[in-house]
């Protein structure tokens, strides 16, 4: 889900969801304002051994040497340190808002809301 909110710079979740995802996305942000090698390499990190565990057929690739880095993961990393961290540079913190909606989830009643980055 992180990969999609930094993507799309926004997603519709539950309340639950959202508000976990919200720390990371924060932190991550906060890793691009940094903007240095250091900083990438941690974010990577977190990118794809936390939030992105490899599936078995794209573990069997990476072991083959056919690919390394997946391009949706370079996407969104190239995003977050070009656009997202220049854009909050200035500010201390809160990166992200939740926006409550009036519909809710088939199945469970959870209440739908939409998680995104602030504008500039």
């Amino acid at each position: 889900m992180l990969k999609a909110l930094i993507e799309n710079e926004q997603i519709v979740t539950t309340e639950p969801k959202a508000k976990m995802l919200r720390r990371h996305a924060d932190k991550m942000v906060t890793l691009a304002k940094n903007g240095s090698v250091a900083a990438r390499r941690k974010a990577i990190a977190e990118m794809m051994i936390r939030f992105n565990p490899l599936t078995s057929k794209e573990a069997r690739q990476v072991k083959e040497g056919k690919e390394s880095l997946r391009n949706t993961d370079r996407r969104v990393i190239e995003k977050l340190f070009t656009e997202l961290g220049p854009r909050f540079a200035s500010r201390a913190g809160g990166y992200t808002r939740i926006i409550k909606t009036e519909s809710r989830r088939v199945g469970d009643n959870s209440r739908k809301v939409v998680l995104q980055f602030l504008p500039s």
